[in-house]
């Protein structure tokens, strides 16, 4: 008999960060879950060094890093396959409260109209300041935004009050396995960023909806998927993040935006894409004005598949 829920987490040379969030797991007062580590092509030895720390893990092993999608689709499809009822994707640089997977659990446990949920974060080295507490999404100018991100909690009662969002964080996205089933795993070819926003929209179009569930708490460290630990001359991210960030927010766009919003969309998102570049070559950031202006091209002209 499957446990109840699978948690899958994704490795990339980065032992020392799983490994505080496996530990932080092993604290959890809920323990019907199984936990899937994927290792995603690691070099530094990390995968096996997980297998032999963590041997209550489910490690899988990729002989390539495919990104944040190909890695988590190798876990999830795992957990699909040996009949779990409900998967998590939990990023790898978190710590969580004992007790924040009862509330999640509960949520979906109520209502079968609900796909998918995910908890209260806050960023690691504040733990008064929010990292996310539900997203939204205006479809009229296709923006995605977490409204109160950095925002210090003074204990409002909005923040701390379940609801309904338009969007769910891949750093902690807690789906029904028949929901899965229905809408498919992530589209790989994401390979990392606004895949969570493309999934979160196939299940709101499946007639489902998402909720925010504050109750449950976890802390995040957040940027280690795209930062540097050395600033150099184009500054600490890549710029490859901002090709793929390009590149993608036009693929999510073409593929959600509603007919009536074409419009507006397009023309904010031109203003948008505009003053990134703008940005850009005033800075003096030449392989990053590159890399986004690639990433336009790309978007626009390849079908996300």
């Amino acid at each position: 008999m499957p446990k109840q829920l699978a948690i899958v987490l994704v490795n990339w040379n980065s032992f020392d960060l799983t490994k505080d969030t496996l530990e932080s797991l092993q604290q959890t007062t809920f323990t019907n879950y199984d936990c899937i580590v994927v290792d995603n092509g690691s070099v530094d030895g990390s995968g096996d060094r997980i297998e032999n720390e963590f041997p209550n893990c489910i490690v899988l092993k990729s002989s390539i890093n495919k990104g944040f999608t190909g890695g988590n689709n190798i876990g999830m499809d795992y957990a699909l396959q040996n009949g779990y009822e409900y998967i998590m994707l939990l990023n790898n640089d978190v710590a969580v409260e004992p007790n924040f997977l009862e509330p999640l659990i509960s949520r979906l446990d109520q209502d079968p109209k609900i796909g998918a949920v995910q908890p209260l974060i806050y960023f690691h080295h504040d733990r008064n300041v929010i990292w996310n507490a539900g997203s939204t999404y205006n479809s009229f100018l296709g923006i995605c935004a977490t409204p109160d991100y950095n925002k210090k909690d003074e204990g409002h009662h909005f923040m701390h009050k379940a609801k309904k969002i338009d969007w769910i964080t891949g750093c902690a996205f807690m789906i029904r396995a028949t929901v899965l089933q229905k809408v498919g795993l992530l589209k790989e070819a994401f390979f990392i960023y606004y895949e969570d926003v493309d999934l979160s929209f196939r299940i709101k179009a499946a007639g489902y909806q998402l909720d925010y569930v504050p109750s449950s708490v976890i802390y995040h460290i957040a940027g280690m998927s795209h930062k540097t630990k050395e600033k150099g001359k184009e500054g600490f991210v890549s710029p490859k993040v901002h090709f793929l960030n390009a590149r993608n927010r036009i693929w999510c766009l073409k593929e959600h935006s509603p007919a009536w919003a074409i419009p507006t969309v397009t023309l904010f998102n031109a203003f948008y894409f505009f003053s990134i570049g703008f940005y850009f070559i005033f800075r003096a950031r030449w392989q990053k004005w590159i890399a986004w202006n690639r990433g336009i091209w790309e978007g626009l002209t390849k079908k996300l598949v």
